[in-house]
């Protein structure tokens, strides 16, 4: 993925833009409590089956406008974006994408940064407030394309599951990029996160997940999660502890594409720190299962 300036992706929104689009049914506003209003500022989303939540920290120079438009063909997906208390002008670059799309984007915003978890927490709560039949979450960059978000969402529906998680495999076949350490690191980080969970998974921090809107669920998400970055571990967990039933409930599919772009905010710092929320996310579900 090639770097654009503010400017370039100011002019690539206005072309993208111009074209005419289809929008679905109005769908009547749910009773909403004060804080989330606050958290809410354009929720006037229309009705939509799949909600997707977009978790956004400082993405301007980095949000892919054209993929989200392809992600939008799809009429059955709408889109909730959550600035993450951004310091660039990612907020307004959002509410500009939001306005021409009317009922099929919103863009909540977090007062402060609060990091990657509570951004998708806050988001995906909101969308199961439009009671859609499935949300779920992708990474702001969009490393994976718009075809491959549509084959989780068939897989979820088709087979009647609860979870279904994007999977980083390289296959034959397949186009799966990322530099060796960081390659590393994940496998690392996917066997202590299968060892905590008791749960054969290769894949738990592939930015693209979809979810049936379950009472699991909506227990899952109640309270905040203890890391920024080690989040999808711990809402697997609680998931578990709710229930859900991972042999007949959940399942990875092998992505065919995943190119992760410069700049990514997970380095390694960042892995290490993941790594020591996971233990302790290990030992609350030991104790607690």
């Amino acid at each position: 993925m090639t770097n654009q300036t503010s400017k370039e992706i100011t002019q690539d929104l206005n072309k993208t833009l111009s074209k005419p689009f289809r929008f679905s049914t109005p769908f009547p506003k749910a009773e909403k409590d004060s804080a989330r209003r606050k958290f809410r500022e354009s929720d006037n989303i229309g009705t939509s089956d799949i909600v997707l939540v977009v978790p956004c920290y400082n993405e301007a120079e980095r949000f892919p406008i054209k993929g989200y438009s392809r992600l939008l063909e799809d009429d059955r997906i709408s889109l909730r974006l959550v600035d993450d208390g951004s310091n660039d002008s990612t907020k307004a670059l959002l509410d500009q994408f939001a306005a021409n799309y009317s009922d099929r984007v919103a863009v909540d915003s977090m007062v402060k940064n609060r990091g990657k978890g509570e951004a998708v927490r806050s988001g995906m709560l909101a969308a199961l407030d439009q009671n859609p039949e499935i949300v779920g979450f992708i990474d702001a960059d969009l490393p994976i394309p718009a075809k491959e978000m549509g084959r989780l969402v068939d897989t979820i529906i088709n087979r009647n599951l609860a979870v279904v998680m994007g999977s980083r495999v390289a296959l034959l076949g397949s186009n799966i990029e990322r530099t060796f350490v960081r390659h590393i690191l994940s496998r690392v980080f996917a066997t202590l996160a299968s060892f905590a969970l008791k749960l054969t998974v290769y894949d738990t921090q592939c930015g693209a997940k979809v979810f049936r809107d379950t009472p699991s669920l909506r227990a899952a998400l109640a309270k905040p999660f203890r890391s920024r970055w080690a989040f999808d571990v711990e809402l697997l967990g609680r998931l578990l502890r709710e229930g859900t039933n991972p042999n007949h409930e959940m399942a990875e599919v092998p992505l065919r594409q995943c190119i992760n772009p410069s700049g990514s905010k997970l380095g390694t710092f960042e892995m290490v720190k993941a790594c020591i929320d996971l233990a302790k996310t290990a030992f609350e579900h030991r104790r607690s299962s």
